[in-house]
C-alpha cells in the first residue's frame, strides 16, 4: 500500500501544481496575502517606508500603503511584520549552478544551489556561463513547473571560448562561423543569453554578438584576450567582474592575446579612476550602454585575512569542499606562496580589491548600469545565496549607501534583463517576489543576512528549511 501511495503522489504532483520537493518548503500559500506593519525598501533607492502593508493576490502585488489605512480583504492571510523589512527579490546576475571541484574541474550543483539561492532571497538568476546547459535548462523546467524549489532562471548558453583555453569543459570555437552556429543552436534549445570567455577572438565575439542581437539575446563577457573598450566597440552588452580582469591597460598586452604576469594586480591597483585611461574606459562603456557586473565576493577570497569565513558557509559545504576552502585560505596568506606567485613579499590583492571597489563606484556614479552577482568559483568559499548577500554588503563597503546597494542588486538586474515591468522593485502590478528580513538593512546592511521568508510569485518559502535541506551538501551535488 505504501508503494502504491508514493506512486500515486508522483502521478498527481504535476496536477497539484507543486512537486513534493517544493511543497515541503512552502510556508505561505494563499490566494490573498497581507504583509502588515512592515518596513518597505522598494528597490528604487528611495528611503524606506515604515509601518506599511503590502497586499498581493494570485502572485501579483495589489497595493503598498500605510498599515493604518490599508484595506485588507477578510479572506487574506495576514502576517504581522513588526520589526521586519521587506525588499524585492534579489536578481543575481552572475549566479552559476556549478562549483569548483579542484584541478580545473567544476561540478553541477543543481540540487543545492537552486535551494540556497532561493533561501538567500534570490528570486531571479542569470547563470552567466554554463558548463552543463542541458542540465540548467532541465532544472529551470522543473522549477517553473513547481516540482522543485528554486529561483527563476535565465539560462546562459555554453561559454563562447576561443582556442587555447585552460578549461577542459569548454568547447573551443573554430572561428566566426562556429560562433554564429553555436549561438543559434543554443537559442533554439531555450537559452536566452551568452557569455564570451577569456580566449575568444575579436572576430568570434563580433559574430556571436551579431547573431545574438538578431534574435533579441544579449552577450556578456569575462574577457582577457580582448579589452573592455574593444569589446564595447564589438557590440558586447555587459562585462563581468570589472577592472581586475580588464587587460587593456597593460603595456605588455599584445592584440588578441591573453596576458598573465605576476605584476598584473599591482599594476591595476595603481590606475586612477578619475583621470587617464581608466576614466576614459568608464566614459566609453557608458556611451556604448555596456553594463558591468560586480562580483566582489569571489575576489574578496583572495585578500589575505578576509573574509572571516562564516559558520553557515562552512556548514553548507561537503567535508572535502570544506577542507579545500580552508586550505586555500591558509595558502592565500602564506608568505612563501605569495612570494612564489607574485614575486613580492606582500599580496597585491588588498590594493587591487580596493581599486576594484573604486572603479565600480565611479562607474555607477557616472551613470553606468552596475549589476550584482557572486560568482561561486575561485577558492570555493563563495556559496549560492550567502554570496549574493555578501555582494550587497561589499557594495556598501565600496561606498554605496545601503539603499543604493539594494537597488543595484534588484532593480538594475531587472532593467538589464528587460523585466522591470515584472520584478526588481515593489509596486502594484509587479510579481510578488519579496524577501522578508528581520531587522533593517536600510541602516544596517548586515541585516540582509536575516532572511526568514522568500516569496516568489506570491508563494512564501521557508528559508531555514531550505538551508537545512542542503547542509553539508555543497561541493557534492
Amino acid at each position: 500500500m505504501r508503494r502504491f501511495l508514493i506512486a500515486l503522489v508522483g502521478l498527481l504532483a504535476p496536477l497539484l501544481g507543486f512537486g513534493q520537493q517544493a511543497r515541503e518548503f512552502v510556508k505561505v500559500d494563499a490566494p490573498v496575502v497581507a504583509l502588515t506593519h512592515a518596513r518597505v525598501i522598494d528597490g528604487t533607492g528611495a528611503p524606506a517606508q515604515e509601518d506599511q502593508t503590502v497586499l498581493f493576490a494570485n502572485g501579483k502585488i495589489q497595493s503598498v500603503s500605510p498599515a493604518a489605512s490599508a484595506n485588507i480583504p477578510h479572506d487574506a492571510q495576514v502576517l504581522d511584520l513588526h520589526g521586519y523589512s521587506v525588499i524585492p527579490g534579489l536578481v543575481g546576475m552572475h549566479d552559476h549552478l556549478f562549483y569548483p571541484m579542484g584541478n580545473g574541474i567544476f561540478g553541477e550543483m543543481g540540487f543545492s544551489f537552486s535551494r540556497l539561492y532561493l533561501a538567500g532571497g534570490v528570486t531571479t538568476i542569470r547563470t552567466t556561463g554554463s558548463l552543463e546547459p542541458y542540465t540548467d535548462l532541465e532544472i529551470k523546467k522543473q522549477i517553473d513547473g513547481g516540482k522543485v524549489p528554486g529561483p527563476k532562471i535565465h539560462v546562459t548558453g555554453p561559454y563562447l571560448e576561443g582556442a587555447g583555453s585552460w578549461a577542459l569543459q569548454m568547447h573551443q570555437l573554430a572561428g566566426p562561423d562556429d560562433a554564429t552556429k553555436t549561438v543559434n543552436f543554443w537559442l533554439d534549445q531555450g537559452v536566452d543569453n551568452f557569455k564570451a570567455y577569456m580566449f575568444i577572438t575579436p572576430a568570434e565575439l563580433s559574430a556571436a554578438t551579431t547573431a545574438a542581437h538578431k534574435r533579441g539575446a544579449k552577450v556578456t563577457g569575462h574577457l582577457c584576450s580582448i579589452g573592455f573598450r574593444e569589446a564595447a566597440g564589438l557590440g558586447i552588452d555587459d562585462l563581468e567582474h570589472g577592472l581586475v580582469v580588464d587587460t587593456e591597460f597593460f603595456p605588455w598586452k599584445k592584440p588578441g592575446e591573453c596576458p598573465s604576469r605576476p605584476e598584473d594586480m599591482d599594476f591595476i591597483s595603481k590606475l586612477d579612476v578619475q583621470t587617464g585611461p581608466l576614466h576614459d574606459t568608464i566614459v566609453d562603456l557608458i556611451q556604448h550602454h555596456v553594463a558591468v557586473t560586480s562580483t566582489l565576493p569571489v575576489f574578496e577570497m583572495f585578500v589575505p585575512g578576509r573574509p572571516a569565513l562564516q559558520q553557515r558557509v562552512l556548514d553548507a559545504l561537503a567535508p572535502d569542499a570544506r577542507s579545500a576552502v580552508l586550505a586555500n585560505k591558509v595558502r592565500a596568506s602564506d608568505a612563501k606562496f605569495i612570494k612564489q606567485r607574485y614575486g613580492s613579499d606582500a599580496s597585491p590583492w588588498p590594493a587591487a580589491f580596493k581599486k576594484e571597489m573604486e572603479f565600480e563606484l565611479a562607474f555607477a556614479k557616472a551613470g553606468g548600469l552596475l549589476l550584482a552577482g557572486l560568482d561561486p568559483t575561485g577558492m570555493g568559499g563563495v556559496v549560492a545565496g550567502y554570496g549574493d548577500q555578501r555582494e550587497v554588503e561589499l557594495l556598501v563597503e565600496a561606498g554605496f549607501t545601503p539603499l543604493e546597494a539594494i537597488h543595484v542588486a534588484t532593480a538594475n538586474g531587472a532593467q538589464f534583463l528587460g523585466e522591470s515591468d515584472r520584478i526588481g522593485t515593489i509596486s502594484p502590478g509587479k510579481q510578488a517576489d519579496l524577501v522578508v528580513i528581520k531587522g533593517d538593512p536600510s541602516t544596517r546592511i548586515e541585516d540582509i543576512e536575516n532572511v526568514e521568508t522568500v516569496f516568489k510569485d506570491g508563494v512564501g518559502y521557508d528559508s531555514a528549511k531550505l538551508i537545512e535541506s542542503v547542509r553539508g551538501v555543497v561541493g557534492s551535488r
